[in-house]
């Protein structure tokens, strides 16, 4: 008889609950559904300190031991976060304890997953430097301003990179937990673990995170926002770079360098990330034509349209339609 797996989740005083719990729950779930004399998954919280662990919704955890206590035999270990907000800023809170115990936790383990901020704990223990990963969209410039040997890409659900694994914001932690499920026990427990827990669609990792625009809210530079603002009001046109920057009166360079410290990404890849939000919202909500949203949306073509939501959401304009409007007929 197969011994569980064991899954550790680190964790530390005022965690996110939903980053500790929904793992939990997704293995506890799949344990189940395999059935057995033993379960499949066994899952343990773990804090600088065992007894009772508050959280940031009040909600009251109990870790079962202390992080000195791990040892041997970890096979997933899970890092778990939490923001704070600082002049209207949200920042990942770095656990000291945690970062400490990282480095020779997570070389015991067979895989190693960062949790939305807890991502950034894995980057202070230099466990992701080399390596893409993805992590809440409020955070993610943060984490690519302070660790730029880090390929930061905040679009993603979910990345792995070998035996680490990161994952964008809250509920984004139970598609992670189920993608391991898959790559423990195939796809077909994840999908039965997806429907018992009443999840509408397993998310595959390469799903963006939505909302791309609210990404820039918390951003301190007034001309960002302005920027941001003026991109959605004339996303059918053409906007090259050398206009974003006239636009703020900097040089492209200097532009491009700003854009990504305040919100991540490129100015191109947002702009795209805005084109394709724009067009999803449409095929969820009106019966327009590809073409038409293709224009609307700034794509301009069908094809380039097509490209673009295979490479941000793993699906065509089609499916994604009949996955979100299933009633929805194109004219």
């Amino acid at each position: 008889m197969p011994e569980p797996r064991t899954v550790v989740i680190a964790a530390f005083p005022g965690v996110e609950l939903l980053e500790v719990t929904g793992p939990a729950e997704v293995f506890s779930v799949a344990s189940r559904l395999v059935g057995g004399d033993a379960p499949a998954y066994r899952v343990e919280i773990a804090a600088a300190r065992s007894g009772p662990l508050p959280t940031a919704a009040g909600v009251g955890l109990v870790a079962g031991r202390s992080l000195a206590e791990v040892g041997a035999g970890v096979d997933t270990l899970l890092v778990a976060g939490a923001m704070d907000s600082v002049d209207g800023r949200y920042r990942a809170v770095v656990d000291r304890d945690v970062v400490a115990f990282l480095p020779g936790a997570a070389a015991a383990a067979r895989r190693v997953g960062g949790v939305c901020a807890g991502v950034h704990l894995l980057a202070e223990a230099g466990l992701l430097a080399g390596l893409p990963a993805t992590t809440h969209w409020l955070t993610a410039g943060q984490l690519a301003a302070q660790y730029p040997d880090i390929d930061v890409d905040p679009d993603p659900i979910f990345i792995r990179a070998g035996r680490i694994w990161t994952c964008a914001g809250v509920t984004a932690a139970l598609d992670l937990a189920l993608a391991m499920v898959a790559e423990d026990h195939g796809p077909a427990l994840a999908l039965d673990a997806a429907r018992a827990m009443v999840m509408y669609v397993k998310r595959p990792g390469g799903q963006t995170q939505f909302s791309v625009p609210l990404s820039l809210q918390s951003s301190t530079d007034d001309r960002i926002d302005e920027l941001r603002r003026w991109i959605d009001d004339h996303l059918a046109e053409r906007i090259p770079v050398e206009a974003m920057a006239a636009r703020m009166h900097l040089s492209v360079r200097h532009f491009t360098r700003v854009f990504r410290d305040c919100t991540g990404r490129t100015p191109a890849g947002y702009l795209e990330a805005v084109r394709v939000e724009a067009a999803r919202r449409l095929l969820e909500e009106s019966a327009r034509s590809l073409p038409d949203i293709a224009a609307a949306s700034g794509l301009g073509s069908v094809e380039t349209l097509h490209r673009a939501f295979r490479r941000r959401l793993g699906a065509t304009p089609a499916e994604y339609r009949r996955r979100f409007r299933p009633h929805a007929t194109a004219r």
